[in-house]
Formats: structure tokens, C-alpha cells, sequence
């Protein structure tokens, strides 16, 4: 789960669905990282008013994970807009393109939110959200618009406490284990900054940290386990992890008409070039991309032929 600050504004409504397709090369890359370093650097700050005005972007108050998040998110939109005057490699463009252009809409908080399309969903569908932290949003809109019953995973101590405590309408089915390519258990390290919540299997060198042991399972064993032969809705936060599990998802034949990843390219030692060869993987078993972030981080992905 991204911390509340480390995602740009573009995320929420008219952040995705947009009608390029296609990779970006060469001399129209440049161009393109100078437009979207701009457009970065404005939509950062401009989240964090949002943030600030304890409101999201379709004016329903919210304030996910606790008043820490006024200051740090104000804190983070300015080390973007740093970032991106001093040409930082986390802040360039990364040259991804939306490859379909479909409906789309967004739901949750402008912190937790994602853009899906509507086309299939309805109250008989089944999502699955791995990563939940502290912000529910998006699950709850998807239960409120839809019908549908959200199966939400995160193994995460913290997240777990928060859970117990919140209002839960019965179509929000929580599980204490999260998503691996391997069915055992893993160690989740803490993040970097000891007031966020996030745990990764990536260990991102926070001095002094335990790791906490968890247990994790495969997304074919996970459906097994639920009675599950099929679900219309796969979202996948978490932290680092994705790429394995991408990429046992595909081998094993699972495919789920769509998917919401957030890529951690910007995590040391994963890089862009992780996050090219999970998209070329998944073109290759006919998903398109209908939306992208701002923040080039959270893909959408919509299973739609083979995609050249």
C-alpha cells in the first residue's frame, strides 16, 4: 500500500482511461517527461490540499489512517515538486501508454482509490483487493455501486487492529493472509517511516526493524480455498511482491477479466525495466492497459485478446 503522500494527485478521476497507445521512444520521451514532470509536480501539491481540506475529489469527507497524514502528505508534495525540478530518476516519465481505451470510473479516496471499468461488474461479481492498509475506500465503493462482494487480504498487524475496528458491511470479507507466488509463510519487514503501515517482502533496509512472519498463498490456492472457480476483479498492493505474483498468476492459466496493479518501480534494486517485463507478460496473455496514475505506479488492466 502507498503511504498517503508518495502518489501524486493524477491518480483520482481523469488520471486514467486516456486514448494513446502503445510505448513512448527516443526523442518523444523527453518531450513527454517534461509535460508529465509539470503535471506531476502541480497534481502533487494539488493532492495534498485535497488531502489537507479533508476531502476527496467528489467532496465526501474522509481521512484515512489518522490526522498524521495533513502533515506528511504536505511534506511528501513538496519533495515531488523538488524531485521533479532537480530531474530526479524516480520523478521522469516512464513512457507508459494507455493500449485500450474503455469506460472508466474511479473509486475510493483520492489516496486509495483506483479506476475501473464497469463493464461485467455487477452485484454477482467477485473481487479480490490485496492490500488494504488503512483505506477501504475503494472496496466500499465497489461493494456500494455494485453489489459485488470484495474478499480483502492483508496480513499486516496494524491493518488487521484498524479492520476490527471499523464498520463493515457484509459484503467486505476480510482474510489475514496475503498473496505470494508460493503458499507458506514470508516475512513482512516494516516500512521505512515507523508511523506508516505498509509491510513489504521486499526489505527496504530500515535499521533497527523486525520482521513479523506472515502467512501468504498463492491466488489459485486462495480461490480453492474460498470455493472460487473464478473472480471478476483482481487488486494487487503489495508493496514489491507483485511481479512474482504476476507472473505465477499467468503461468498458471488464472485469468481474470481485470486487474488493478500498483508497480513498486520506484522501490531500489526493482526499476523499470521489472515493470516493462510484467506489462509485456500480461499483453502476452491478452490484458490492455485502459489506465494509468499519474504517478505512472497504478496500472489497470482489462483482458481484452492479444494485444501486439
Amino acid at each position: 500500500m502507498r503511504e498517503v503522500g508518495t502518489d501524486s494527485g493524477c491518480r483520482g478521476p481523469g488520471a486514467g482511461c486516456q486514448d494513446d497507445v502503445g510505448q513512448s521512444g527516443g526523442r518523444d520521451d523527453d518531450r513527454q517527461a517534461t509535460i508529465t514532470i509539470t503535471g506531476y509536480s502541480i497534481a502533487s501539491v494539488l493532492f495534498a490540499l485535497t488531502i489537507c481540506s479533508g476531502r476527496n475529489l467528489t467532496g465526501k469527507r474522509y481521512m484515512p489512517g489518522g490526522p498524521f497524514h495533513y502533515r506528511w502528505t504536505m511534506r511528501k508534495a513538496v519533495e515531488r515538486v523538488i524531485d521533479a525540478i532537480r530531474g530526479r530518476p524516480e520523478s521522469r516519465a516512464t513512457g507508459f501508454r494507455v493500449q485500450l481505451e474503455k469506460p472508466g470510473i474511479f473509486l475510493g479516496s483520492s489516496y486509495g482509490g483506483w479506476t475501473v471499468c464497469p463493464e461485467g461488474l455487477h452485484k454477482g461479481s467477485v473481487a479480490y483487493s490485496f492490500g488494504i492498509g488503512k483505506d477501504i475506500t475503494f472496496d466500499i465503493e465497489l461493494i456500494d455501486r455494485f453489489g459485488m462482494t470484495v474478499h480483502a487480504f492483508d496480513p499486516t498487524p496494524e491493518s488487521l487492529d484498524w479492520l476490527r475496528g471499523q464498520n463493515l458491511p457484509p459484503q467486505f470479507v476480510p482474510h489475514a493472509y496475503g498473496l505470494a507466488a508460493r503458499d507458506g509463510t514470508a516475512m513482512f519487514h516494516p516500512p521505512q517511516n515507523p508511523e506508516h503501515v505498509s509491510h513489504s517482502m521486499v526489505h527496504r533496509g530500515r535499521p533497527g526493524a523486525q520482521p513479523v512472519e506472515v502467512p501468504v498463498h498463492r491466488l489459485g490456492t486462495i480461490m480453492g480455498m474460498l470455493g472460487h472457480t473464478g473472480i471478476d476483479l483482481l487488486k494487487m498492493d503489495i508493496e514489491g511482491a507483485e511481479y512474482e505474483s504476476l507472473d505465477d498468476i499467468l503461468k498458471t492459466g488464472n485469468r481474470v477479466p481485470q486487474i488493478l496493479v500498483e508497480f513498486h518501480h520506484r522501490f531500489p534494486g526493482i526499476g523499470v525495466k521489472s515493470t516493462r517485463s510484467a506489462i509485456g507478460a500480461l499483453n502476452a496473455a491478452g490484458y490492455a492497459i485502459f489506465s494509468i496514475s499519474g504517478s505512472n505506479e497504478e496500472f489497470s488492466f482489462i483482458r481484452n485478446g492479444n494485444i501486439s
